[in-house]
């Protein structure tokens, strides 16, 4: 069995910057191909690349001005299928489990979504953790893993109007995206619980990649707590609707 290696299409984009655009939606099938395309890039290019953002249906791939141009890039790149279709396909990305206490005063936004879509707090909760999510992308910042796909049962635009602050383990909703914000920062999400997990540090970075897969775990506050949680609950003064 071998990487199934298509040729995506090859933009510059910037001075020092392409993008290698497999598809313009967002296909699970194509997250590990994404994955071995990005390995295969840092093995070729070395010391040309200066940084390699994957994302759901693309790569931008930043290299070296000084040492290379948009040529040599390009050429470097459409030398990849080839290695890629002799190699043994990748194993699936880590199982990573994330325990989350889905509650309305650590997510905001539990009631109302649920009010939305004719569900109990609870039903949202028993729906959104019944995924094992894809984790698509990395960014916004640092560890902040973008996954999918949520059921449509539970999806939910972003909202009108993001929130200043949102904290350190706000789960949330967007659209078909799920996420856990890994520190203190804006964010227009849907907040419908919090993960007691550390999702970056300095030591060990990110405990994410794309590729891995996750699967929340609901539980309860005293777990919650017990896990190293904060239960202060969230007040959302800005009355982002």
């Amino acid at each position: 069995m071998t990487v199934t290696a298509p040729l995506p299409r090859i933009i510059p984009v910037a001075e020092d910057a392409v993008l290698l655009e497999f598809s313009q939606q967002i296909e699970p099938q194509l997250a590990p191909v994404i994955s071995a395309w990005a390995v295969a890039i840092r093995q070729q290019l070395g010391q040309l690349l200066t940084d390699l953002v994957p994302s759901y249906g693309s790569i931008t791939v930043y290299y070296d001005l000084t040492s290379a141009d948009f040529r040599l890039i390009i050429s470097l790149l459409k030398t990849i299928p080839e290695k890629l279709s002799r190699q043994p396909a990748q194993r699936p990305g880590r199982l990573v489990e994330l325990p989350v206490w889905y509650h309305p005063s650590v997510g905001p936004d539990l009631e109302s979504l649920a009010h939305a879509r004719g569900l109990s707090p609870d039903q949202v909760a028993d729906i959104h953790s019944a995924t094992t999510y894809q984790v698509y992308a990395l960014g916004f910042s640092p560890g902040f893993g973008f996954m999918g796909l949520v059921d449509p049962a539970v999806a939910t635009p972003r909202l009108e109007r993001p929130r200043t602050l949102v904290p350190a383990g706000s789960v949330g909703i967007a659209n078909r995206q799920t996420a856990v914000y890994p520190s203190l920062s804006p964010g227009g999400w849907q907040l419908i619980g919090r993960c007691p997990t550390p999702l970056f540090d300095e030591d060990n970075l990110a405990l994410l990649t794309v590729g891995d897969r996750v699967r929340f775990i609901a539980v309860n506050r005293h777990r919650f707590v017990e896990l190293g949680g904060d239960e202060t609950p969230f007040e959302d003064t800005e009355s982002p609707r």
